[in-house]
């Protein structure tokens, strides 16, 4: 019989389907994996903004989990929106009750395209100390590397510098998002903890005011391509070359008024 690659996204609900779950699910699916999840919450939001959220409770959350690792089980895992410190711990226990389980990637989540803040100021700390440890990859990008780090970042050249001392939080690998940084072209920072190389991704920047849920959908293909086996330098171009190509063929749709989605299935269709 033939067995899928499989992917377990942990995070929450985006109704308008550009973000979180749903961005998940279509990147991980696109990618060519099985797509598994666990909802940690109800977001109440659109291309606009965030109007709510709605927290399942933690017990259910890590059922969730059991439920799809003690049957299914997985290749990778990614987490996304974790919103309050006793989620964090949660999810971080559980996982750790799968210790074979080595391929997780984690997006620091704490603000929405749209500026709206997804995670409890007392969560972060949480966060930094107890779940970047578990996780092999970060994905953070300017405004959550700024939190993790405290450092203020305005330039390029501060990324190598800012991923290494990421890393060094937890001993993970960090792809350092420069999206918030100016500039025509957009150099993301890979650095590998576990090689100790530093990689810098290239790509134009694409004009568009379609950019809602590009962080779900770079770090789910991460992890999808970890789930086929690739190398961590390998996943992370090839993360890297579907999230610009998503980007890239997203420009030319309008969906909503405000910040839409991407186009995850640019490669199967227009």
């Amino acid at each position: 019989m033939k067995h899928y690659r499989r992917v377990m996204t942990i995070a929450g609900s985006d109704p308008s389907g550009g973000a979180g779950i749903q961005a998940d699910i279509k990147t991980i699916s696109a990618c060519g994996c099985f797509a598994t999840s666990a909802i940690v919450a109800v977001v109440d939001e659109n291309t606009i903004g965030v109007t709510g959220v709605h927290p399942v409770p933690v017990e259910f959350v890590t059922g969730q989990m059991r439920s799809i690792l003690d049957d299914i089980g997985t290749d990778a895992v990614k987490i996304g929106m974790l919103h309050s410190p006793e989620l964090i711990r949660g999810v971080r226990l559980t996982l750790d009750s799968y210790p074979e389980i080595t391929d997780i990637v984690l997006d620091p989540v704490m603000v929405a395209t749209s500026g709206d803040p997804l995670l409890l100021p007392e969560a972060v700390a949480t966060l930094r100390d107890e779940l970047l440890p578990r996780a092999r990859v970060i994905t953070p990008n300017i405004p959550e590397a700024e939190l993790l780090s405290g450092s203020r970042i305005t330039t390029t050249d501060q990324l190598p510098d800012v991923a290494r001392e990421l890393s060094r939080l937890g001993g993970t690998s960090v792809y350092l998002k420069a999206g918030h940084l100016g500039g025509e072209m957009l150099t993301d920072i890979f650095y590998n903890a576990e090689s100790g190389t530093l990689t810098p991704l290239e790509s134009p920047r694409t004009d568009t005011p379609n950019t809602h849920g590009t962080g779900c959908t770079l770090s789910s293909a991460l992890a999808s391509f970890l789930a086929k086996g690739a190398t961590l330098d390998r996943a992370a171009r090839l993360a890297k070359e579907y999230i610009n190509a998503a980007i890239a063929a997203g420009a030319a749709y309008r969906i909503g008024r405000g910040h839409g989605p991407v186009h995850h299935f640019h490669a199967y269709w227009e």
